[in-house]
């Protein structure tokens, strides 16, 4: 069993920056065995992929949406994924789950394990 808890959301401008964590527990955890992703839900719609992360950070994928203003980056040491989102606009808002799954999985059909949610608000 893996337990996700996601954190650092919040209400922020148009072009601001913030930067989500995603701390993975539980018994006997290998973390560095897992992909690591980003999904997002806005009200109304379905929750979409945002990125991906190999368990060894050797391979991203992103969503077209977010390339060039997201980065995704992993500590397997600390058990953590990050999620950097710079730029944001009003179209960013959303509840942001964090997610694993293997390696084969990584992108927008992984989704083995999910966290709560951390919700995001970005104001024009």
């Amino acid at each position: 069993q893996v337990q996700l808890v996601e954190s650092g959301g919040g209400l922020v401008q148009t072009g601001s920056s913030l930067r989500l964590s995603c701390a993975a527990s539980g018994p006997g955890l290998a973390f560095s065995r897992y992909a690591m992703g980003w999904f997002r839900q806005a009200p109304g719609k379905e929750r979409e992929f945002v990125a991906g992360i190999t368990s060894n950070g050797g391979r991203t994928e992103f969503a077209r949406s977010v390339k060039g203003r997201f980065t995704i980056s992993r500590d397997n040491a600390r058990k953590t994924v990050y999620l950097q989102m710079n730029n944001l606009e009003p179209e960013d808002t959303a509840v942001y789950f964090c997610t694993s799954d293997s390696d084969r999985k990584m992108g927008a059909t992984m989704g083995s394990y999910w966290g709560q949610g951390t919700q995001v608000t970005v104001s024009s």
